[in-house]
Order: C-alpha cells, then sequence, then structure tokens
C-alpha cells in the first residue's frame, strides 16, 4: 500500500458527506472524490473539501485504493460488488445488504479479491460500548431500548434494520453461542414498514436478550443493559455513561455489599474513530474492526426477527 491512501465516498447524503469530511481531516489520506446521483449535491460536497465530483461512481472506482459506500440500502449490493470487482477496499453503511444472499456474495467476493470488507455498525466504537465489553464475562440477560423521533431518512428499510441492527451486532459480538429461539412482535404506524418491534432472543447458553426499537417514539433513548452472575453494566448512549454494579465486601453504598460506579466519556467523534480504524486496517493489512462476516450475521438475525414477525401478524 502506498504511503498516502487515496480514497472516495459514494453517497454523499446525510450520511456520506460527514464520511468524506472525516477523510479529508486525515493525514496521509487523500479524497479523490465523491460521487452522487445528485449531481447539484455532489459539486457542493466537492467544493467544499476541495476534491472532485462524480455523477457516476464508476468513474471514480479506478482512481482510488478505497471507499465509503453510503447510498440507500437497496443499493448496497451492487455498489459494493461494483468496487469489489474493481480491486477497492470497501466500508459500506449498515446493513450489509438487504438478502443474507446478497451478504454471502459479497462476504466471498471480498475474501477471493482479498479486500477488506468492513461494515458501518458505528456503535461498536462508542467508549462506553467499549468498556462494557471489556468488563463482560458471562451475559446471562440482555436488555435494549433504542427509540428515535420519526425521520424520513432510512425508511427505506424496517426499523429492525434501521435501529435495532445496532443492538443485534451488539448482542452477537457478546454472547458466544447461537441463538435457539425468536420471538418477535412489530407494528406499521406511518410508513408501511414495521415502525415499531420487540425480539426476544434465546441463546444456547441460556442467555436471554430482549430488544426494542421505534422510531416513532416522543423521546430519544439509547439504553443497553447487560446482567451476568457478578455484575451489572449498563450504557447510556445518549449520556456516554456507564453504571456498573458488582459483588465487593467492604462496600457501603445504598446495597451493602455491592458497590455502584458511573463513569462518564468525554464527547467523541465516533465516526471518526470508526474512519480511522478502517484507515488503519488497510494500512496494517489486519481485520477491520467489524468485518463483512460480522455484518453478514446482525443482518441474518434481523431478517430472521422479521420473518418471526410475520408469523405473527399472519
Amino acid at each position: 500500500m502506498t504511503a498516502t491512501l487515496k480514497v472516495g465516498v459514494i453517497g454523499v447524503g446525510y450520511l456520506g458527506r460527514f464520511h468524506a469530511q472525516k477523510y479529508a481531516t486525515l493525514p496521509q489520506v487523500e479524497l479523490k472524490g465523491v460521487a452522487d446521483v445528485s449531481q447539484p449535491r455532489a459539486q457542493e460536497v466537492a467544493q467544499a473539501l476541495n476534491t472532485r465530483p462524480f455523477s457516476d461512481y464508476r468513474q471514480l472506482l479506478p482512481l482510488v485504493d478505497a471507499v465509503s459506500v453510503a447510498v440507500p440500502t437497496t443499493q448496497h449490493f451492487a455498489v459494493v460488488r461494483d468496487c469489489l470487482e474493481q480491486g477497492c477496499q470497501v466500508l459500506v453503511e449498515k446493513p450489509l445488504s438487504i438478502t443474507v444472499a446478497e451478504a454471502d456474495e459479497l462476504v466471498l467476493l471480498a475474501r477471493q479479491q482479498r479486500l477488506l470488507l468492513m461494515v458501518g455498525h458505528l456503535e461498536r466504537f462508542n467508549s462506553a460500548m467499549e468498556e462494557l465489553k471489556r468488563r463482560v464475562s458471562r451475559p446471562r440477560f440482555i436488555e435494549s431500548h433504542r427509540l428515535a423521533f420519526y425521520k424520513e431518512r432510512g425508511t427505506d428499510v424496517d426499523v429492525v434494520l434501521d435501529l435495532m441492527i445496532h443492538d443485534l451486532d451488539h448482542v452477537l459480538s457478546l454472547v458466544p453461542a447461537q441463538v435457539k429461539e425468536i420471538r418477535a412482535a412489530g407494528v406499521s404506524v406511518l410508513t408501511d414498514r414495521i415502525d415499531l418491534a420487540n425480539a426476544r432472543l434465546e441463546f444456547a447458553d441460556g442467555c436471554i436478550a430482549n430488544l426494542t426499537a421505534s422510531r416513532m417514539s416522543f423521546k430519544s433513548m439509547r439504553k443497553f443493559r447487560l446482567f451476568q452472575p457478578d455484575a451489572y453494566l449498563a450504557v447510556d448512549f445518549e449520556a456516554r455513561e456507564l453504571t456498573s454494579a458488582f459483588k465487593k465486601e467492604e462496600a457501603m453504598g445504598p446495597i451493602p455489599g455491592v458497590a455502584l460506579e458511573t463513569r462518564r466519556f468525554p464527547q467523541e467523534d465516533v465516526l471518526l474513530k470508526e474512519i480511522t480504524a478502517f484507515v488503519q486496517a488497510i494500512k496494517n493489512g489486519t481485520e477491520p474492526p467489524v468485518s463483512g462476516e460480522a455484518g453478514r450475521d446482525a443482518l441474518n438475525l434481523a431478517l430472521k426477527i422479521n420473518a418471526a414477525m410475520r408469523k405473527v401478524r399472519g
């Protein structure tokens, strides 16, 4: 790999333009161009970042070593496949694709091409969640709530693929067992897709995960709680806090013998952390923090939850 990594961004809507901005700040990275089907949008972002605009992303590919793909989910498969076939390393926004067959094909193609395929599960890079994962030993019960105000953006997929998939990725990275049973229910409110969903997952090792996601809330909430034999761990993503309770004989808090601790993390740029990790994985020739396989597994579980909801709804 050359000293300077040549990169591009495909799709510079809400998320993609932030990808482009982060690349433009990194040392030894050259933003060669941005591509978008909206030529005015591509020109606006390119002008702001002193790079070249493209209305056809395929014209950008020969100029770069790596790309971020931030097009609508339904286009992920075709665009990522073109990028891999052209020899580009790829960071694609979650979910990896809309079917498991597509995800499998992309993972296989990246492996055959010996290219890095990373999926943008952004909250893997939240410092509070990173610290929680360092403290996990044997999860027995997990609960998550991810509630958001309604936004037009992201409604090309249901709430499981749009929001819950973040927490499915966390759960799969924490529980070292296969999912044994899925129970799920959901409702459509403002769109023709599921806008509010709840899923209960039982794992082969006995761990239970109960997850709720809604894009129809009047308040925003992103909380993740984990219980294990020796501790309770809870992340509030919005407050950037990790709260823990664990056995400690000399502890004299509200519960004798139990130590309570809340750690607050400073404001951070998690997207910059994610993109920096992508660039470093390319330069070092190492596996990305969120591999194509991990993205495929989260997608697979999300689609199984959707199938379980369809059974309930008839």
